[in-house]
């Protein structure tokens, strides 16, 4: 059965920093193009990164470029977003999720598979 678990939401204070994590069960994360997308209430899905499953190439969207990091560890199966610089309006729920037609996309509907989300609150 394929899943994707994320971890590592939580409440923090604009300034602080938090780790997502995205563990794969399942199926092996190499092979995909993993993304990271949020949503904050009210509002779409937004694509805020992605990491390529060849190359390991990086894309960011403009809101979270310089302050967040997407990296994987093949070995774990794991997808990380170390997100630094928080701002409250980076509060959402964080989803990941995997495309297995390997091209790089920050569009919701280009991945076929995604983890439940994990809340993130920046907030003093």
């Amino acid at each position: 059965q394929v899943q994707l678990v994320e971890s590592g939401g939580g409440l923090v204070q604009p300034g602080g920093s938090l780790r997502l994590s995205c563990t794969a069960s399942g199926f092996t994360l190499d092979y995909y193009v993993i993304g990271w997308f949020r949503q904050a209430p009210g509002k779409e899905h937004e694509g805020v990164s992605c990491i390529s499953s060849s190359h390991g190439r990086t894309y960011y969207a403009d809101s979270v470029e310089g302050r967040f990091t997407i990296s994987r560890d093949n070995a774990k199966n794991t997808v990380y977003l170390q997100m630094n610089s928080l701002k409250p309006e980076d509060t959402a729920v964080y989803y990941c999720a995997a495309d297995p037609r390997g091209t790089p996309s920050l569009v919701t509907y280009d991945y076929d598979y995604w983890g439940q989300g994990t809340q993130v609150t920046v907030s003093s």
